[in-house]
């Protein structure tokens, strides 16, 4: 087995973070010896997750076996997904924004034995599906937990209590077709229907305003799929809100916002 040096586009505040909640978990624990550190556990669980390095090559990297790089991962996972905010909470700042973006996003699973509950016919693909709220300027605030993938958006918002909790918080929010019959403070675009074959020029000028600021939308989106772990993930789809909890711990600890 050979092995190879790589780099990991984070600050070392992402690094420090982590490994603090380490060192603290083990204290709790009193654990005696470990084969590795808390900087370097912290260091190998965020380079499966941002790098989407593999358990095997991450075991060669830091010279100890797959169940134990395995295990590191997962506890480094769930000590960020603990400190994760929920949308009670993260309501706080929300309510405070201008205005709010509303995006679903699917993130591709392998194959299941139960694979109908997990396969997106929009996307045809097999999937977990994660609700994005995002700010004016398009930075990511908050991420949902994880439904399967054949969940259309609008009934994983209503599931997550995402629309009440816009519309009591009097939050105005911007999101797609899919997010037709939301009502509340949810704004989507025109849509042509059977008794409105055209939209008038009016409506069309509200759509191309209404895409460019739900464009923003997509820059959240993307900077979560920057952590290289969600391209695919390859591990029983109950786990993908702990993972998609730990990213968004990270980044807001990365960006400086929001961190606990």
């Amino acid at each position: 087995m050979r092995s190879y040096p790589s780099t990991i586009s984070l600050s070392s505040r992402a690094l420090n973070h982590l490994a603090d909640r380490i060192r603290s978990h083990r204290q709790q624990r009193k654990s005696r010896w470990r084969r590795l550190n808390p900087g370097r556990q912290a260091l190998l669980a965020l380079a499966h997750l941002r790098n989407g390095d593999t358990y095997t090559r991450l075991a060669a990297g830091f010279e100890i076996g797959i169940a134990t790089a395995w295990r590191y991962v997962q506890e480094a996972i769930v000590l960020l997904s603990a400190a994760a905010e929920d949308l009670d909470t993260a309501m706080r700042r929300i309510r405070l924004l201008a205005y709010a973006i509303l995006d679903g996003t699917l993130i591709p699973i392998d194959r299941v034995a139960d694979q109908k509950p997990y396969y997106s016919g929009k996307h045809k693909r097999h999937g977990v599906n994660v609700q994005v709220i995002a700010d004016a300027l398009g930075r990511l605030v908050w991420a949902s937990p994880a439904l399967p993938g054949a969940t259309h958006d609008l009934t994983a918002a209503r599931n997550h209590g995402i629309i009440e909790a816009l519309t009591s918080a009097d939050v105005t929010t911007f999101a797609d077709k899919g997010y037709q019959g939301a009502r509340g403070t949810v704004r989507t675009p025109f849509k042509r229907r059977r008794f409105r074959p055209k939209l008038s020029r009016r409506q069309k000028a509200v759509n191309r305003a209404h895409a460019k600021i739900r464009a923003r939308g997509e820059r959240a989106i993307a900077t979560l799929k920057t952590w290289k772990i969600l391209v695919k993930l390859r591990c029983c789809p109950r786990r993908a809100t702990p993972i998609v909890q730990a990213i968004l711990v990270l980044h807001h600890v990365e960006t400086n916002r929001y961190a606990g």
